[in-house]
């Protein structure tokens, strides 16, 4: 009886609790999509919230320089969240240039070619 509910056991552990590695999430295009879009999103906020940071430094310091320092530092967060973004970007295309689709392109690049009408 005790063989009959390890048994048991063992297969329902197979059937719910093991999942094959090789599977992809779902929505993964989705949530691709969903980063790329909040690119443009975190840019504006990097760039609010340094104002913001900058209107209260200059509410409490009292120097109207200080909203420029959150500016740019709002500017230079905006800066950093693209940088990431290509450098997401660029590793995840990193293997493109020895496919066969696309190796002219890597080594001539997109030049077109003279057409002679003579």
């Amino acid at each position: 009886m005790s063989d009959d509910k390890s048994n048991d056991l063992k297969d329902l552990e197979d059937k719910y609790l093991k999942k094959e590695t090789n599977e992809k999430p779902k929505h993964q295009g989705k949530l691709a999509a969903l980063d790329n879009l909040s690119l443009g999103i975190s840019i504006v906020a990097a760039i609010a919230i340094g104002a913001g940071i900058g209107i209260l430094l200059k509410k409490w310091t009292g120097y109207d320089w200080t909203l420029f320092v959150g500016i740019a530092w709002g500017i230079a967060a905006a800066g950093l969240n693209i940088h990431k973004a290509y450098k997401r970007a660029q590793k995840q295309y990193e293997g493109m240039e020895d496919d066969p689709r696309y190796s002219y392109r890597a080594k001539h690049g997109d030049v077109k070619q003279e057409e002679n009408n003579d």
